[in-house]
């Protein structure tokens, strides 16, 4: 008589759950067949977030554009040391997201877009995180009703827009942030909520 042994609960549960976070990244060439809007001047944009923001490896900076990709909000966090993972990427991004603008889901078509920035050591090529941030931003968009724009990364060798293959070496992970450009008018603040943003606001008034 044979005997026959079937797999332990926990070691499905295990081998279940390496699957899933192993779905939750985007390669590279699933990034670019997405149809990801491209930024018209992304070292505009980069820098814009660098200056606000000063990020330092595993900082993260999520930010909402305009159709005319004037900055609408912004917000910065940084990552907590565990494994790369797309569903707590999401959670995250969604929940800064949820603090600093409201949601668009009652519009056909979303009109504003996020774009991530993200401050690491390493490279620019793509990593497994990269692909976790990727899919992490895509669903929170969809979630948040907003258009899944750019990712970003920023490592000491520059910046690098992923699966566009644009860059450049200022500003990079070390750099010191640029001061704003003068002109007629300030930089629109971007909103924090909350009493900080009523300071703000007052403060941009006098």
């Amino acid at each position: 008589m044979t005997f026959g042994f079937a797999p332990s609960s926990a070691a499905s549960l295990s081998t279940s759950a390496s699957a899933a976070s192993a779905s939750r990244l985007l390669e590279p060439a699933e990034w670019a067949a997405a149809g990801i809007p491209l930024l018209r001047n992304p070292r505009e944009v980069v820098s814009g977030l660098h200056t606000r923001h000063h990020p330092k490896p595993a900082t993260a900076v999520v930010a909402v554009l305009d159709p005319e990709e004037r900055l609408l909000a912004s917000a910065s966090f940084i990552r907590r040391p565990a494994p790369a993972d797309g569903w707590m990427f999401r959670n995250a991004l969604l929940s800064q997201l949820r603090r600093v603008i409201p949601h668009d889901l009652r519009r056909r078509t979303p009109v504003r877009t996020a774009v991530l920035l993200y401050c690491r050591e390493g490279d620019a090529r793509w990593t497994e995180e990269d692909g976790a941030w990727m899919w992490g931003l895509r669903d929170a968009c969809t979630l948040h009703g907003l258009r899944c724009g750019a990712y970003i990364t920023l490592t000491r060798d520059g910046w690098q827009v992923l699966g566009e293959g644009r860059g450049g070496r200022r500003p990079h992970a070390d750099s010191a942030p640029e001061p704003f450009a003068t002109s007629q008018s300030p930089p629109p603040l971007p909103r924090t909520g909350g009493a900080a943003s009523e300071v703000l606001r007052r403060a941009a008034a006098r």
